[in-house]
């Protein structure tokens, strides 16, 4: 039914991404999504492929502005090689703020920047691959110059694939014109955004680049409540509701409020972060809310519950490990029922 990537805490430092990983394969995930945020996100995907044999391992997303695309270039090449073809590039934009100030790298409108920043990896990865000479030359990237040197070997793995990260209509259609598929947000993974918004967006893009709309992937990542008992169930949708109200109080997520009638719970909850209000803000997420942007259901059910939401949209998932690893068993049958092996 799906592939099933795990994911992991951005804070899980670096010296537990190895035990983290072989525990991922060992519960019978496909593959292991990686954070590029508290840590170097290709750091941990190399810690994570070296520890597995079989595990796919994808960074989302990698920052790429304030990284060359050569510098990533590289990285990406060692990892799939290293892997024996089991490392899947995910990039991302970030926002203005966290660019400028945070990575101290000029801002520039960021679509016409990642379109560029995709096409110099492809003609890059084609130098090294195929011989082709390196001449890409764009406004905002400029590749001319390769000695044999500096060019690594060509791979006996599959080509490095590169997925995007995004959430406006722009991003979402490049992620299909020139990437291999999009990653979905939390807060662009609901069923009828996905439906009427994202696949739409993604047919766009995928039209422009002359294939067809279906050769882009699609990675759902939504958010999940779930557990072994219905009282876990309880206890993870506080949890979630908690998260809901963080990510809604940021206006770059509210398109999918809009189409669900709920732009106003977002302006609520910027207000609310500008006055100190975060202890106030869970409440905004009703039910009604939590039902439609995650999926609630013990480990028993999920796998029916997620063909509900996505068959015929997906058959690729993220899927979360659980905490405590006493449940690893159970979660273990879930993955499998979500892979389409065995009863459920």
């Amino acid at each position: 039914m799906f592939r099933v990537h795990a994911t992991m805490d951005q804070r899980m430092p670096l010296s537990q991404v190895a035990d983290h990983a072989r525990r991922a394969e060992a519960l019978g995930y496909d593959g292991l999504n990686v954070p590029d945020s508290v840590h170097d996100g290709l750091l941990v995907a190399g810690a994570a492929l070296r520890a597995t044999t079989r595990l796919r391992v994808a960074t989302s997303v990698l920052v790429a502005f304030p990284r060359s695309p050569m510098i990533v270039a590289h990285a990406a090449w060692d990892l799939q090689e290293l892997s024996g073809g089991r490392f899947q590039l995910g990039l991302g934009s970030q926002v203005r703020g966290n660019i400028v100030g945070r990575y101290s790298t000029p801002w520039s409108a960021p679509v016409p920047r990642m379109r560029e920043y995709v096409q110099s990896l492809r003609a890059i990865f084609a130098c090294w691959q195929e011989g082709a000479p390196l001449s890409f030359e764009g406004e905002h990237y400029q590749f001319t110059r390769m000695q044999p040197f500096f060019k690594p070997d060509p791979l006996t793995e599959p080509g490095v694939p590169i997925y995007l990260g995004g959430i406006g209509p722009a991003m979402t259609a490049l992620a299909a014109e020139v990437g291999d598929g999009l990653m979905t947000h939390p807060t662009n993974s609901a069923p009828r955004y996905l439906r009427e918004v994202v696949l739409p967006r993604l047919a766009t893009g995928a039209g422009r680049a002359g294939r067809a709309p279906e050769s882009a992937d699609l990675m759902i990542g939504p958010l999940w409540a779930t557990g072994p008992s219905d009282a876990d169930v309880t206890r993870e949708r506080e949890g979630v509701r908690q998260l809901l109200a963080f990510l809604y109080s940021t206006p770059a997520y509210w398109p999918s409020l809009e189409l669900f009638g709920w732009k106003e719970r977002g302006e609520q909850l910027l207000a609310l972060t500008r006055k100190g209000g975060w202890k106030e803000m869970p409440a905004l997420i009703d039910d009604a809310m939590l039902d439609t942007f995650a999926l609630c259901a013990p480990y028993d059910a999920v796998a029916d519950l997620a063909q509900e939401w996505y068959g015929g949209l997906s058959t690729w998932i993220t899927f979360p490990m659980p905490g405590d690893p006493a449940q690893d068993g159970q979660a273990a049958k879930a993955v499998a029922r979500l892979r389409g092996e065995g009863p459920g």
